[in-house]
């Protein structure tokens, strides 16, 4: 591997701190943020506006914002985009954290689509395969995807369908399901305990495109052999960092 271009890394460092604030920064505020030398940003600061990589902003002398150069730069990363290829590679780093079985899903009217799956080691374990349908209300995934939804889409999707049981477990009750929707949409975190199958808890979190919209979620699927509230604390802390990982790669940023 390659050393670091000092002068390229001291770039790339400017371009970044205008993803904070409103936007706009002039070169002293740099050199204070940074603690550069005065004269190597005012030298970065000129290549980077002659690049068009940055802009000066009307009306305010000596100030700068990000140029056309990095939406473009952006828009041509998100023309390349897989969201099941990124959530295959996601979850199987997921996976070989807890060696458990991991899920992506995709919501469809009130199903969910499972788009990317890695499997757990372990002799005793989920059967499921990408490309598979389930109920929404059923699984983790489908309700985090299903509290996630604005209200109004909510009841276009659900007012007047019979939530068919997968087991004894399942919601079919509608007050009880919009009730289980509110408390996951509180905590950011579903949990179905053996809804969707007698011997098979899960938890997830949702995935966000650059937008902040909820496009996905990640789910974790634990046998009931291995599932405690210990194990299920410790997957829920797991599944949102996968969570958050994939969102990255959509080009989500954390407000965080």
């Amino acid at each position: 591997m390659g050393r670091l271009v000092p002068a390229v890394t001291r770039a790339l460092d400017i371009l970044e701190l205008f993803l904070d604030g409103d936007g706009t920064l002039s070169a002293p505020d740099i050199v204070r943020r940074l603690q550069l030398p005065r004269t190597t940003v005012h030298e970065l600061v000129t290549t980077l506006a002659a690049r068009k990589y940055l802009v000066p902003v009307s009306g305010q002398p000596g100030r700068y914002r990000l140029g056309v150069r990095p939406y473009q730069l952006g828009a041509r990363y998100a023309e390349h985009l897989d969201l099941a290829a990124e959530g295959q590679q996601v979850a199987r780093t997921v996976a070989e954290t807890c060696d458990e079985t991991v899920h992506v899903a995709i919501l469809e009217d009130t199903d969910v689509i499972y788009i990317a799956k890695v499997d757990s080691t372990h002799a005793v374990r989920m059967v499921s395969a990408a490309g598979r349908r389930l109920p929404a209300h059923c699984t983790s995934v489908g309700k985090m995807l299903l509290a996630s939804l604005p209200e109004h889409e909510l009841a276009a999707r659900l007012d007047g369908v019979e939530l068919a049981a997968m087991t004894p477990n399942s919601i079919t009750d509608p007050a009880a399901l919009r009730e289980a929707l509110a408390e996951i949409r509180e905590r950011g975190i579903a949990v179905e305990s053996r809804e969707s199958n007698p011997d098979v808890s899960c938890v997830a979190a949702p995935v966000r495109d650059r937008t902040g919209r909820v496009v996905a979620a990640l789910s974790i699927s634990v046998p009931m052999i291995r599932w405690s509230d210990e194990r299920r604390a410790e997957l829920e802390q797991l599944a949102a960092k996968g969570a958050a990982d994939l969102s990255e790669h959509l080009g989500h940023r954390s407000a965080a």
